[in-house]
C-alpha cells in the first residue's frame, strides 16, 4: 500500500512539475509529451470549478470534460438529448413528473457508486446554494424548502423530478444538459463541507462543499480535475473509472495564454498542441503552415454590449436606439471577426427554434444624432465600458469608441480580466458591458429568458438574468417568455420567440453584434480533435496523438 501510494505521489509530483514548467516557461518544451494534450486558451473568466456555482464559458468546458449529467446533448443531432447517467426516462401524463432510471454499475472517480441519491443531492445543493446558475433549476418551481421532495431518489437507481407546470418536455430535458445539473459525489462533497452560521441571506448550516469544489473535484467524467491555478494553468488527468469511452491521453493541460500571436508562436514551436484564441490574421497564417491545421464550428454564442438602465442617460429610449446606429457592423464583420463570427442582431443564435436573421441596423451617424437631440443630449455625454482585455472584444470596443465619438459620445474603456469585468457586471455597477453570452442549453428559452425575463428589478432580485443585470424591466415580455414554455406546438412556440426578438431588437438595451464561429489552430499530429456546437461540448477524451 505504501509503495503504491509513493508511486502515485511521484506521478502527481512529476505531473505538477511539468504543468508548472509549461505555465511558467513558454519555451520549456520543443515537443509536448506524447501522452499529454496542451492547449493555449484564455480562461481568465474562471471564478470557481463548482458546477453548482460556475457560470462562465471557460469553466463549462472544464466541467463538461470532468462531470457527468443525467442527459446530454446528442452530438449528431442537437435538437435531441441522449442519456448519459440515465438509461431511460418517462414523463407522466400530466407532464409534471420526470422519472429517470440510472445505468447500472456506475462509479465516480473516487470509486464510490453513483446512485439516485447523488443526483438528488446535486440538485438540492445547487438550489440551496442559490448561486448564479441556480435559476436554471428554480424556474421549475424548486426552492430550498421543497427541493428534497421535488427532486428525490425513489430508490438507488431511480431519480424523480417533479416540476410545477406542464412544460414542453424538450425544454426540461435541455435544461438538464446544463452545467448546474452535473452530478457530484455526495460522499466526497459532504465529507469536505464546511459549517456555516445561518443568516438572513443564507439559512443553512453547511456550505455543501462549495469552498472545497472551488478548486476540488467530485465527479465521474472522462477526466478528473487535478489542478487549477487562476490565470495560469488547468490540469486534467484521465479518469480510469469512467463508465464511457476512456480518454485516449493521460492528461490535458490548458495553459492560460491571452494573446493570439503568443498562441500562434507557441503552436509553431511545438510548445502547445492547440491554439484556441486566434485572431483572423493568425488563423490565416496557421492554415498555411506545414504540420498545422485549423478547424471551426458555429457556436450558439453571441457577442453584444448592453446599456445599464440605472444610468439616466442610457435609460432614455432614444439613446438606446441611437447606440444601435453607432456601430459599424460591416467594418467589424470584414476585419475584426472575419472567419470567427458573422454579424447577428437578434438574441437567438441561428439554428435555434424561432431564430430571426433580421439586421435592421447599420452605421448611421446622422440618424443617431437626431435621436440624441430628441433625448436632449445633442452635445453628447461621457460614458464608460467595461471590457475584458482579450480579443476580439477589445478591438470591437475601440472601434465602437470611434463611431460613438462621431455623434459626440465620449466612451472611456475600462479594461479588466474576465473575473473583474463579470463580477462588476453581475453587481449592476457598470455603465456599458461588452461580452459574450452562450446558451446554457439548446432551447430558445435559454436566451429568451436571460434577455427578456426580469421578475424583480430591485437589487435584491433573485433571477439575475441579463435583463436584470442591466436593470431593464421588460414588463409584458416577462409574461410572454413564461407562456412560451407551456406551448407544446413548435410552430406556435417559434412565433412567440420571433415576436420577442423583434421587441428586444426595437427597444431592448442590448446591442447585438455577432454570432461566434469558434476557430482553433492545431498540430496535425492530433487525431480526433474537433470543436463542438456549444461552449460545453468541446470534448477532449476522443483526442489522441500520432
Amino acid at each position: 500500500m505504501m509503495h503504491s501510494l509513493n508511486k502515485k505521489m511521484r506521478l502527481l509530483t512529476s505531473s505538477a512539475a511539468m504543468a508548472l514548467l509549461l505555465a511558467a516557461a513558454p519555451q520549456a518544451f520543443a515537443v509536448t509529451p506524447a501522452d499529454t494534450l496542451v492547449e493555449g486558451f484564455a480562461f481568465d473568466d474562471i471564478i470557481t470549478l463548482d458546477p453548482g456555482e460556475a457560470f462562465e464559458l471557460s469553466t463549462a468546458e472544464i466541467t463538461a470534460n470532468t462531470y457527468s449529467k443525467l442527459v446530454n446533448l446528442d452530438m449528431n443531432d442537437t435538437s435531441k438529448v441522449v442519456g448519459e447517467l440515465a438509461e431511460s426516462w418517462t414523463i407522466s401524463d400530466d407532464g409534471l413528473t420526470y422519472t429517470f432510471k440510472l445505468k447500472s454499475g456506475l462509479t465516480f472517480a473516487s470509486g464510490n457508486p453513483i446512485t439516485a441519491d447523488d443526483v438528488a443531492y446535486s440538485f438540492e445543493r445547487a438550489v440551496k446554494l442559490d448561486k448564479s446558475p441556480a435559476f436554471l433549476l428554480t424556474q421549475f418551481g424548486l426552492t430550498g424548502d421543497n427541493v428534497t421532495e421535488k427532486a428525490k431518489a425513489a430508490d438507488a437507481s431511480t431519480f424523480v423530478l417533479t416540476v410545477d407546470k406542464s412544460y414542453a418536455p424538450s425544454f426540461v430535458l435541455n435544461v438538464l444538459t446544463s452545467t448546474v445539473a452535473s452530478v457530484v459525489d455526495k460522499k466526497v462533497v459532504s465529507e469536505n463541507a464546511k459549517p456555516v452560521t445561518p443568516s438572513d441571506d443564507y439559512k443553512y448550516d453547511t456550505d455543501f462543499g462549495n469552498e472545497f469544489l472551488k478548486t476540488g473535484y467530485a465527479g465521474s467524467g472522462p477526466f478528473k480535475i487535478r489542478e487549477w491555478r487562476a490565470n495560469e494553468v488547468v490540469v486534467l488527468e484521465r479518469n480510469d473509472s469512467y463508465f464511457g469511452e476512456k480518454a485516449k491521453l493521460a492528461r490535458v493541460i490548458y495553459r492560460h495564454m491571452k494573446e493570439s500571436a503568443g498562441q500562434r508562436l507557441a503552436l509553431e514551436n511545438g510548445d502547445i498542441d492547440v491554439a484556441r484564441n486566434l485572431e483572423p490574421g493568425d488563423v490565416d497564417a496557421v492554415s498555411k503552415k506545414d504540420g498545422m491545421a485549423t478547424t471551426s464550428a458555429p457556436k450558439g454564442t453571441l457577442y453584444y454590449f448592453s446599456l445599464n438602465q440605472k444610468n439616466e442617460k442610457l435609460a432614455k429610449p432614444e439613446v438606446v436606439e441611437a447606440f444601435k446606429y453607432l456601430v459599424d457592423y460591416d467594418a467589424i464583420g470584414e476585419t475584426l471577426i472575419k472567419g470567427i463570427g458573422t454579424v447577428h442582431q437578434t438574441f437567438l443564435p441561428a439554428g435555434q427554434l424561432g431564430a430571426l436573421e433580421d439586421k435592421p441596423y447599420k452605421l448611421d451617424v446622422a440618424k443617431a444624432k437626431e435621436l440624441l437631440a430628441k433625448a436632449g443630449l445633442a452635445d453628447g455625454f461621457t460614458v464608460t465600458m467595461d471590457v475584458r482585455n482579450t480579443q476580439p472584444v477589445t478591438g470591437i470596443a475601440e472601434n465602437v469608441q470611434q463611431t460613438l465619438a462621431q455623434a459626440g459620445i465620449k466612451l472611456e474603456i475600462i479594461p479588466g480580466d474576465g473575473k473583474q469585468t463579470l463580477t462588476k457586471y453581475r453587481a449592476r455597477q457598470h455603465d456599458i458591458y461588452i461580452g459574450q453570452w452562450g446558451s446554457d442549453y439548446f432551447d430558445p428559452n435559454s436566451n429568451a429568458e436571460t434577455f427578456t425575463f426580469n421578475a424583480d428589478n430591485s437589487d435584491e432580485g433573485k433571477n439575475k438574468t441579463l435583463a436584470w443585470r442591466n436593470a431593464w424591466d421588460p414588463k409584458d415580455l416577462t409574461a410572454k417568455t413564461q407562456a412560451a414554455l407551456l406551448e407544446k406546438d413548435s410552430a406556435k412556440r417559434a412565433a412567440i420567440y420571433e415576436d420577442l426578438q423583434k421587441q428586444v431588437l426595437a427597444t431592448g438595451p442590448f446591442v447585438m453584434l455577432f454570432q461566434q464561429i469558434e476557430v482553433a489552430g492545431y498540430s496535425n499530429k492530433l487525431k480526433g480533435f474537433k470543436l463542438g456546437p456549444s461552449f460545453d461540448t468541446n470534448f477532449v477524451y476522443t483526442i489522441s496523438k500520432d
